[in-house]
Order: structure tokens, then sequence, then C-alpha cells
């Protein structure tokens, strides 16, 4: 069964998670409406993998910007500070491949039924930290 939230203006929807994939990875669609950006950060306990199904996502990894369309793929590895982004003028859809499982906990903890209802950010902090993912700036941040 499948879920979807919004977080920070992208529509996020758990494909598959711990409780389907024995805690291995996690499969999430996400939606970026054009000009959402996340906020510089790096997962500290699992990787994650980007492919892109439709518009454009420019991807920094580490200080290396990539720019990818529909077919392309980013691996970033664990540890490492990143930034995705729907920069161009129309929306971007993607999947992400996130192992073993941990950002699927998160987006179900944290994300919210309604898009236009704020995150709260203090719960987003803990869960955050409880699943080792640091944030190191704000939405419009480089790494």
């Amino acid at each position: 069964m499948t879920q979807s939230f919004w977080l920070f203006g992208t529509h996020l929807t758990i494909v598959a998670d711990r409780t389907t994939t024995d805690g291995r990875y996690d499969l999430i669609e996400g939606y970026f409406p054009p000009g959402t950006q996340t906020p510089p950060h790096r997962h500290t306990r699992y990787s994650e993998q980007l492919y892109v199904l439709e518009g454009e996502f420019t991807v920094w990894v580490g200080k290396n910007k990539v720019v990818l369309g529909a077919g392309e793929s980013a691996f970033i590895p664990m540890g490492t500070p990143h930034v995705v982004a729907a920069l161009s003028d129309l929306p971007a859809r993607g999947l992400v491949v996130s192992a073993p499982s941990a950002f699927a906990h998160l987006v179900e903890a944290t994300g919210t039924l309604n898009k236009n209802d704020a995150t709260d950010l203090e719960l987003f902090n803990r869960i955050s930290s409880e699943i080792g993912d640091e944030i190191l700036g704000a939405p419009g941040d480089l790494p």
C-alpha cells in the first residue's frame, strides 16, 4: 500500500519501505514543483540513488553539480553533502532508492497530507537526527 505526503513543497509517495523490503531499502517517488529545492544535507546511515522519470533535476553531490534529464540517475554515497532541486520552469518527477531503509520513516513521520500545511520543524529535526540525517543549511544554500 502506497502512502503520499507533502514535505517542504515536494510531494513524496512511499512505494516500498522497511515493512515490505525487510529494512533493506526504501523506494519513494518524488514530485518537485518548479523551483523546489532541498536544503543541503547528508545521510550518515544510508546511501541514495535518484532516477529521473520526467523533467530535470539539478543535483549537487559534494561540490559536483550535475543536471539530469529523464532516464538519467545520480548516486549519492552515504555521508556526502547534497542538494536536489527542480530549477527549470517545469516540474520534475523521480524515484529515490535509499538503502538501508530510513528515509521513508522520515517522510511518513514528518510529511503532511495537505500541501499547504507547514512541516513541524521540531519533529523534522528530531526524526532526522534519529535516522542519522544532518541538515547543513537552508533551502537555497549549496553544499
